[in-house]
């Protein structure tokens, strides 16, 4: 037989048909060909979330590519929030301490450092991550669509109004940005939102920053380590009300004790920008001026010009997508992660959510990667970082439990950096010994939490908090602190 007799019966094993024919009713049915597509996985956004799913799809044999509107990749976690906010506050926080030193003031050191100044270190550390990030999409031969990504049906696409692009499944991991009422005239040179914040030149004199979520208290507690004067306006009763209430009080104290107004339970009326300043009229009657503006008070989707009225998916009032445990929209095959689903947004949890969507797709997993114990991570001066059950969840919930707690001033390394401020509390049923919570205000917070969190989330009886009195701990250091709270847990108990 030849290579044509073959090719040929190799094509007429296929059933071909005339759609008009008519054929015997149990005859072979013609085979429909599987549908093509020019992806597996189609990524909307770099940010945490999207580089989580690109990743972990590609490592799992899949063929992904991604979409991004700006320049360079990363999302606002690497060029407006995260990166630069932290960055920058670790230049003011070690700046401060050191013109605060003894020893630099009896050398005589005494200066006042720009905004500028500041700043000057942070598009370095952005350009880092950056040439770090796009190393991951090289390396696995992701390729990187520039431009605003549109649907313009259930598994099509496009870029810039281009050419149309396919895929299998999508992922929405377009991030959010600061919510904007209006009424607000953010173009005015001395108001700010959370995004903008960071490109102001002229170190003020004063603040007043609308709203006392994280980002808030982050920023208050930050321009006032900067000697700023700072009002701090928190539409609600408490700082941080998801908090464990004995770290919420110490936070409020510590913000007043630093020079830090905090003012509850206020509504804006008005704001009024002027040369001199900015006028906050608040509801209650209040009118406070200061030098500049910060309006830190919610997030929107960036949901508005993603094409979802070609597609069933929708958005919320806030541009948030709704998802189920798996991060799946009401389409199966799209997922949406990160802020654009809401809280807890966090990059950390976006990171691992974007994995979790990848590996739901490869069928690796079913679960969400212990989305359950996610830990915050606040960045104030001190730090805040907790994971767990709060007192108040317990006490509601009627489970018995004790509390140990390590002040910072007891431990020899905290007395050594001068950081003695702050505490590490440890919550324990008083049966079992199980850890079910794990809260930090102080120096170095969000490292120490991990520790706790590792052990609490052990099998069984691993997880007891006499696992930190049987441990030896490195002297002197922050860790120290687990020891020291376990043992004055444990002898609560009687």
């Amino acid at each position: 037989m030849t290579n044509t007799d073959t090719a040929t019966e190799t094509v007429t094993d296929e059933v071909v048909r005339d759609p008009q024919a008519h054929y015997p009713e149990n005859s072979p049915q013609p085979v429909a060909p599987p549908p093509k597509f020019d992806y597996d996985l189609f990524v909307i956004g770099t940010g945490p979330g999207g580089e989580g799913a690109a990743m972990q799809a590609a490592k799992g044999g899949m063929k992904v590519g991604v979409a991004e509107r700006y320049r360079q990749i990363g999302g606002g976690c690497t060029h407006w929030g995260t990166i630069p906010s932290k960055a920058l506050r670790y230049a003011v926080t070690s700046t401060m301490k050191s013109l605060k030193n003894p020893v630099m003031r009896e050398l005589g050191f005494s200066v006042a450092p720009t905004m500028e100044q500041l700043n000057r270190g942070t598009q370095t550390i952005i350009g880092r991550q950056v040439s770090m990030r796009q190393s991951f999409y090289d390396r696995n031969g992701v390729p990187i669509h520039r431009g605003q990504c549109r649907f313009l049906d259930e598994h099509t696409v496009t870029i810039d109004h281009g050419e149309p692009i396919t895929a299998a499944h999508f992922v929405i991991s377009t991030g959010s940005r600061p919510y904007r009422p209006a009424g607000v005239d953010f173009t005015h040179p001395r108001i700010f939102d959370s995004d903008t914040i960071l490109s102001m030149q002229e170190k003020p004199t004063s603040i007043t920053v609308y709203g006392a979520g994280v980002i808030g208290t982050e920023y208050a507690s930050m321009f006032r380590n900067l000697g700023i004067k700072v009002n701090l306006i928190n539409t609600r009763e408490k700082l941080l009300e998801f908090l464990d209430d004995e770290i919420i009080d110490a936070l409020s104290y510590h913000l007043r004790d630093q020079g830090v107004i905090i003012r509850h339970n206020e509504q804006m009326d008005k704001i009024e920008g002027r040369p001199d300043g900015v006028i906050l009229h608040l509801k209650s009657g209040k009118v406070l001026k200061t030098d500049v503006f910060l309006w830190a008070n919610g997030r929107q989707g960036n949901t508005d010009d993603l094409g979802l009225e070609n597609i069933p998916v929708e958005a919320n009032s806030r541009g948030q997508v709704v998802v189920d445990e798996h991060f799946q929209t009401c389409l199966p095959h799209i997922y949406a992660v990160g802020d654009v689903i809401g809280i807890p947004s966090l990059a950390s949890a976006a990171y691992t959510q974007g994995r979790s969507a990848g590996m739901h797709m490869l069928g690796q997993a079913s679960g969400n990667l212990r989305l359950h114990d996610i830990p915050t991570g606040i960045y104030t001066s001190p730090e805040i970082s907790s994971v767990g059950a709060t007192e108040r969840e317990l006490t509601d919930k009627c489970v018995p439990y004790e509390v140990g707690q390590a002040q910072f001033r007891s431990l020899a390394r905290a007395q050594i950096t001068g950081e003695t401020t702050g505490m590490l509390k440890l919550l324990f049923h008083r049966e079992t010994k199980e850890i079910l919570g794990v809260h930090c205000f102080g120096a170095n917070a969000s490292e120490i939490v991990h520790i706790g969190q590792a052990i609490m989330n052990q099998p069984g009886k691993q997880n007891t908090i006499e696992y930190f009195i049987e441990t030896t701990f490195n002297y002197p250091t922050m860790a120290e602190a687990y020891r020291v709270a376990a043992l004055n847990g444990i002898n609560r108990l009687f």
